[in-house]
């Protein structure tokens, strides 16, 4: 197996935990907050899905899709263009509210469409690449995607355990 291969397994895996977290929930489950300074699903989807859009679409040269496509004016959240919920407090957070559960699954799908078709025009040299000097040491193109594919799969696990969580009070 090619390293390429195991992380197009890997973000495979996210698009997995992201729909299953997704699937059924009305607005009130997407938005709830199990206390003042929590997170919401809808919030934490959407900052995964901007962080790989955001961090891949770098990382390759590509245009971040939440801008190209569309998604940024269709989701209307008042928050700079750019914005990926980094360093969001309680009130950016509370913000980030989506028409539905599906808008917000094909827009990570957009996203993961636009990572595959980067990903499957890797070769094992190009993980070496740096893509960011800001760092000390410089971060490579594969230490990137790991990084974001650890990110994406914690966010997501939060969401599955805000769901879960959600489901037993309702119960």
């Amino acid at each position: 197996m090619h390293a390429k291969d195991i992380l197009i397994d890997g973000y495979g895996r996210i698009r997995e935990e992201v729909h299953a977290v997704l699937d059924g929930l009305g607005p009130d489950e997407l938005h709830a907050r199990p206390a003042p300074g929590a997170n919401s699903i809808a919030w934490l989807v959407w900052h995964l899905t901007r962080v790989q859009d955001d961090h891949v679409a770098d990382a390759f040269g590509l245009d971040q899709v939440w801008l190209s496509q569309g998604w940024e004016k269709l989701f209307g959240l008042g928050l700079p263009r750019h914005d990926t919920g980094y360093g969001h407090g309680p009130a950016q957070v509370a913000k980030v509210r989506v028409a539905s559960a599906g808008r917000l699954a094909d827009y990570y799908d957009a996203v993961h469409d636009q990572t595959l078709t980067a990903l499957r025009g890797l070769a094992a040299r190009d993980l070496e690449r740096i893509v960011d000097e800001r760092w000390d040491p410089p971060v490579s193109l594969g230490v990137r995607l790991v990084s974001v594919l650890s990110d994406d799969l914690q966010h997501a696990g939060q969401a599955a355990y805000l769901r879960g969580l959600l489901s037993s009070t309702a119960a």
